[in-house]
């Protein structure tokens, strides 16, 4: 009869762990390495969730109102960075 493999046995707990090592090497690729689509960079909805540090619920409400351009393919929301950035620059308030 065959053994019965746990969670709990080395090799499946190394299998986990480099799974986990290069999802997390995946998720650190620098910008950069990314396609440009006529010279832009485009960013998820985590993505730019991630880099402003708001919610995704966040984004949808400044989506719905007018404040956060994007861009929706079927069910896929993108936004082009140079957006944001724009975005940004405007919204700021001087310290006093």
């Amino acid at each position: 009869m065959g053994t019965i493999i746990t969670r709990s046995d080395k090799e499946v707990l190394h299998f986990f762990d480099e799974m986990k090592r290069v999802s997390d090497l995946i998720d650190h690729l620098p910008m950069g390495n990314r396609h440009l689509l006529d010279g832009e960079n485009y960013l998820t909805d985590t993505e730019l969730a991630g880099k402003l540090k708001l919610s995704k619920r966040t984004l949808l409400d400044y989506r719905s109102s007018g404040i956060l351009p994007y861009y929706q393919i079927g069910g896929k929301i993108l936004y082009r960075e140079s957006d944001i950035v724009r975005l940004l620059e405007k919204n700021r308030k001087e310290a006093f």
